[in-house]
């Protein structure tokens, strides 16, 4: 069983018909970053997008994110623990760092070779995903 720490998650249940918005969401920034020729932007919108499946995916579990310090760490956690993948948490917090670098400090050049790996490891998981919510949720997608 998933623990969802109250400091980060309320418990709430979601509709059928929000939860597959969220999954929309989603998809559109993974195709938007599979559509563009610019590194950093392939890389926000991969990012983006597996952030949004992340609450996506918490919210099948009737949960909902709090917008708080370290959030973006708690939804990879728990993604992570919801597909039963750890890569998702190393790789998916090695794009949260990058991305608070590119953010909050002096910034960081993304490598047209780094967007690539993380657009495909986005779309790794997205597929991944796909499986659990027919399976579990039978998700329209």
């Amino acid at each position: 069983m998933i623990d969802f720490e109250n400091k980060y998650f309320k418990k709430f249940k979601f509709s059928k018909n929000r939860v597959e918005k969220f999954l929309s969401s989603s998809l559109k920034d993974l195709k938007i970053a599979e559509a563009s020729n610019v590194p950093e932007v392939k890389f926000q919108f991969a990012y983006n997008s597996l952030i949004k499946l992340g609450i996506s995916l918490i919210a099948c579990s009737n949960y909902k994110v709090s917008s708080r310090m370290g959030h973006h760490r708690k939804i990879l956690e728990k993604t992570s623990e919801i597909l039963m993948n750890e890569d998702i948490l190393l790789y998916g917090n090695q794009m949260r760092k990058i991305r608070n670098t590119e953010l909050y400090d002096s910034g960081v050049i993304i490598t047209d070779k780094q967007a690539k790996e993380f657009l495909c490891f986005a779309q790794k998981v997205q597929k991944l995903s796909q499986v659990f919510f027919k399976k579990y949720f039978r998700t329209l997608l």
